[in-house]
């Protein structure tokens, strides 16, 4: 999991109680999801058990040298004193898709067996929660609160939340709260262009659009050149496509099954178009764009929870584009 440069000021804020003479047991890092809370939660938590094993020379704030025992433990998944919990996938052998709806009460029930003990390597455990929006209500999230109010000896909670004003308000109360923003195009940019070396500066330009502050969302739309479908969806919100030829090439494309990713991506691309076009707009203008904005983000997710025809909803996903166009 990759923790993003930004958001200096929560890293320091961490740092510096890291640094004191106690750390609170339990800390929600809380933010729109893909600006690097996760990762930094797991570098955060690497950090912390290698300082507390005493082992190892360590330097800067978080960093943790790859040849660190704590470092070599954790990435192996034997560190005794670590974990993170988080929604399992339904197939064990494909780790990487089709991941539970929710994190269960079981599997909250099985941090107890840790928690009997103390910790192992130290006098610190770290178990990081990602994401503490995904833990099952009422059962599984009051199993996990029963833990913060009494925290097993030397644990450290680590909570990751995009969401946190739903979470339960006596989870939220037991934790000290760090913000994530949104990051800077610049530190965006930056972020992707060390995953994506090979990706063309056109490409990036896409993707830093449509990552809206996330480097993570924007990696989701990697490989579907986006470029291409924004360069498509200005030219309608410009000329308004009065011959419907650029609509029919968009459902063309985007229509077969093969297509369903970059269908995906258009889907959830178009509504934040609209809606930086939107910035610029007054009166009437800007009347008819937040309309537009409104039926757009409620068209895409509608088409694909009822498996509406895609080269029907790319067409109408075009026409709404239009109103955007100068009259």
């Amino acid at each position: 999991m990759t923790s993003f440069a930004g958001n200096a000021a929560a890293k320091a804020a961490f740092r510096a109680a890291l640094s004191g003479a106690q750390l609170h047991h339990a800390w929600l890092f809380a933010g729109p999801e893909g600006v690097g809370k996760a990762g930094f939660a797991r570098q955060a938590a690497m950090r912390m058990l290698a300082e507390a094993s005493g082992k190892g020379e360590l330097f800067g704030d978080f960093d943790v040298p790859e040849d660190h025992p704590t470092r070599r433990m954790i990435e192996a998944g034997a560190h005794p004193d670590y974990r993170v919990m988080e929604r399992l996938p339904k197939d064990p052998d494909k780790p990487g898709e089709n991941r539970a709806r929710s994190i269960p009460i079981a599997q909250v029930r099985g941090l107890n067996p840790m928690f009997a003990t103390k910790p192992s390597m130290s006098t610190r455990r770290v178990v990081v929660i990602d994401a503490i929006d995904d833990v099952e209500r009422p059962g599984a999230a009051n199993a996990l609160l029963k833990n913060l109010e009494e925290p097993p000896e030397g644990t450290i909670f680590l909570l990751v939340s995009h969401s946190p004003g739903r979470l339960l308000p006596t989870i939220r109360s037991r934790c000290r709260m760090l913000r994530f923003d949104p990051l800077g195009d610049a530190e965006v940019a930056a972020a992707l262009r060390a995953e994506l070396p090979e990706a063309s500066a056109a490409e990036i330009d896409a993707l830093v659009r449509a990552g809206g502050g996330s480097p993570g969302k924007a990696l989701g739309f990697a490989g579907l050149d986006l470029a291409a479908l924004d360069t498509e969806m200005s030219a309608i919100a410009t000329r308004g496509d009065p011959d419907n030829a650029i609509r029919s090439r968009l459902a063309r494309t985007l229509g077969p099954k093969a297509a369903q990713p970059r269908y995906e991506a258009f889907l959830a691309r178009v509504p934040a178009f609209i809606a930086a076009a939107a910035r610029d707009k007054q009166g009437r203008a800007l009347t008819d764009a937040l309309a537009a904005y409104e039926q757009a983000a409620q068209l895409g997710p509608l088409a694909l929870a009822q498996s509406l025809d895609a080269q029907a909803t790319v067409f109408e996903m075009g026409g709404i584009l239009a109103r955007l166009a100068a009259r």
